[in-house]
């Protein structure tokens, strides 16, 4: 039996007793996950990105191993429930135009306190300051580095379309501008590399590829590691007190934690393992975050089809996007089909060995989002669900 036939064995025994569609996550696989992070991050805290997790009961687990410390969140209503749930170090990843949730930050101690937004440009400070409502709370505050790659005299840009700030000088100019803001404070300094730490270098069938995204990402961590250093040196001269400088992700940690300048690393995707991180020569992981369907019909000889199925991940529309059939190995999509809103059929030899009512399992493209389509999660420990903890959905949450 293989390790993917064993695994299917124990979560169809696990789960047994319930109906799908389901989702699990492997606490095993989830622990191990965790693990290799702290290992790749060589002794630097790694704070955790919460919309790859989005489910407080396994951010609370990975928050009691040893290192990690705090949350990157992804919305500020999501940043002030996590605050109001207890949890004390909530780093805001984006900017947000939530007027609200800026005039409660600005009115709660506590909030203020474990909340830090991120700003790129001194509207947002504006903005900010006209939604306090009276509020007079000092608003921690995180600036974010562009950390694109440009080449060939910048004609060419590698790299999410993120902060307009690019230069020592752009970001030691908005360093001033919260200085001399009364109601804030300039705490941290973020630089997210997703086109090293999110783009798989090992594409299959495909190695001419692979080997120009491995020398586009060696370039790319050259050329930030000496800028950001020297925006952070920029920063530190206007902010002495700076208390972080956050970097990195999943597929970069232990590159990122070999830079002085940087001080944490952020981190989530690598705790789940969905199926866009199988191609990295970085690291290898344990998928641990799964869903199944159930088995409704058997068209033909070699095909059987699952209830629902269509959960496409956010990105460029491709079929990486998918989620992937992954037990029984060896099952397939209908290239005229793919994977239907409310069915799916599937192709291949192991479709003749499934009978109504048995559980086809899948892995997801992007980590959190599956937590989207779910209420819960079944963990399983062993061959039994120790377990059932709610998604963010499935405690009346869908921040985005």
């Amino acid at each position: 039996m293989t390790p993917r036939a064993a695994d299917r064995t124990r979560y169809d025994r696990a789960t047994a007793h319930l109906d799908a569609p389901l989702a699990i996550v492997d606490v095993e696989a989830f622990d191990a996950n965790a693990d290799d992070l702290v290992r790749r991050a060589a002794g630097k805290p790694i704070r955790v990105a919460s919309k790859s997790v989005r489910c407080r009961a396994l951010l609370d687990r990975v928050l009691e191993r040893h290192g990690f410390a705090g949350l990157m969140s992804f919305t500020l209503a999501e940043s002030l429930w996590l605050a109001r749930s207890g949890f004390d170090d909530v780093l805001l990843a984006y900017p947000s135009a939530d007027r609200a949730g800026y005039a409660e930050l600005a009115a709660d101690p506590k909030l203020a306190a474990a909340v830090t937004v991120m700003v790129d440009d001194p509207a947002q400070l504006a903005l900010i300051d006209g939604a306090r409502a009276g509020g007079r709370e000092e608003i921690r505050v995180c600036l974010e580095l562009d950390t694109s790659l440009r080449m060939l005299g910048r004609r060419v840009r590698v790299g999410a379309l993120r902060s307009p700030l690019r230069e020592p000088a752009q970001l030691a100019e908005l360093a001033r501008s919260v200085a001399r803001r009364p109601g804030f404070r300039l705490v941290g300094l973020m630089a997210y590399e997703g086109h090293v730490a999110g783009v798989g270098d090992s594409l299959a069938g495909r190695p001419l590829r692979s080997r120009a995204i491995r020398l586009m990402q060696s370039a790319a961590r050259r050329e930030l590691a000496a800028r950001r250093a020297a925006v952070v040196r920029a920063v530190r001269a206007v902010a002495p007190d700076l208390e972080f400088v956050n970097g990195g992700g999943t597929g970069s940690v232990q590159h990122t934690a070999a830079e002085d300048a940087v001080t944490e690393i952020a981190a989530g995707s690598g705790l789940y393992v969905p199926r866009l991180f199988d191609n990295y020569t970085s690291f290898t992981g344990r998928p641990a975050a799964l869903f199944a369907l159930p088995v409704v019909r058997r068209p033909g000889v070699g095909v059987v089809t699952v209830l629902g199925g269509g959960y496409p991940a956010s990105g460029a529309a491709g079929a990486d996007r998918l989620p992937v059939p992954y037990l029984p190995e060896g099952l397939r999509y209908d290239a005229q089909e793919g994977p239907g809103e409310v069915q799916t059929p599937l192709l291949g030899s192991p479709a003749d060995d499934l009978l109504i009512g048995d559980k086809v399992w899948f892995r997801h493209a992007k980590a959190g989002e599956l937590c989207e389509r779910f209420d819960a999660l079944q963990l399983i420990e062993g061959d039994r669900v120790s377990a059932t903890v709610p998604t963010y959905r499935g405690e009346g949450h869908t921040f985005l």
